[in-house]
């Protein structure tokens, strides 16, 4: 947490609004995951282009390189007309001729990080290797079923690892497995082309649903312009552990994978 939707919602409540600008100070906090990779003064008199996303990154186009942001797993943005003071997780601020954009992080694990271009250095290496875009057309059935049946590893953990399909996080996971009736557990590999049809339907509406949504606050994401998310309020098994499942009543359970929590019904979701 944040996933894919609730970057892609965090971009949406500011780009609009940013685009254009001339960057007029940078102001950093404590140290993030990554270091910025510039001195902060080298962004001043730069023009934001755009806003996009690529997975779970947030990527700003300047007129001279871009910078990427990551919310890790509890930063959230804002974009406020003013510079407001600094707030105690306020890691990294940018002041901006349409505003400011702040990244706030109680846990330090997201990250702003600078680069010349997309295709060298930290930027190559960050996005280089992850996996095609769920909500476009290059997420294809034939290509996501090849994929899979290159890793031996549970569903459950190759959807996360976002080397086949990018974006898909804990939550969405989980949910998404659950529509399609597929155990997490169960080797990548071994899932048929008509259950990799299910589980690619279930990807591409379960993350419409939350985009349409706001995505998911579970603990304190907002986007950008302070909106909360709903998506939490639809979840079929995500974190309803010991609760009856609302097809079949048994109780959903939970198990541990690679060090991520994991919900499911042991009766609707097959091995």
């Amino acid at each position: 947490m944040p996933e894919l939707p609730e970057v892609e919602v965090t971009r949406l409540s500011f780009a609009s609004r940013i685009a254009g600008a001339r960057i007029l100070s940078v102001r950093m906090g404590k140290a993030l995951r990554w270091p910025l990779g510039c001195a902060p003064a080298l962004l001043v008199g730069r023009i934001v282009l755009g806003v996009r996303r690529r997975g779970k990154y947030l990527l700003i186009d300047l007129d001279q390189g871009l910078l990427m942001l990551h919310l890790g797993m509890s930063g959230s943005l804002s974009f406020v007309a003013d510079l407001p003071a600094s707030g105690k997780h306020d890691h990294f601020a940018m002041l901006t001729t349409q505003g400011t954009l702040t990244l706030n992080d109680p846990r330090r694990f997201g990250a702003v990080v600078y680069a010349d271009a997309q295709d060298t250095g930290s930027a190559s290496t960050l996005l280089g290797r992850l996996g095609v875009e769920p909500l476009t057309d290059d997420f294809d059935v034939d290509r996501f079923h090849a994929g899979l049946k290159r890793r031996k590893a549970a569903i459950k953990q190759v959807l996360l690892a976002g080397e086949v399909v990018v974006g898909v996080g804990n939550i969405y996971a989980s949910e998404a497995l659950f529509q399609a009736g597929i155990r997490p557990t169960v080797p990548a590999e071994r899932l048929s082309r008509p259950r990799v049809a299910r589980l690619h339907a279930a990807i591409r509406d379960i993350l419409g649903r939350a985009l349409t949504s706001g995505g998911s606050t579970l603990r304190n994401f907002s986007s950008a312009s302070g909106e909360k998310g709903h998506f939490q309020f639809e979840t079929m098994v995500y974190a309803r552990q010991g609760e009856p499942c609302r097809v079949c009543a048994r109780p959903i359970k939970l198990l541990r994978q690679g060090q991520r929590s994991t919900f499911y019904c042991p009766q609707c979701q097959k091995p």
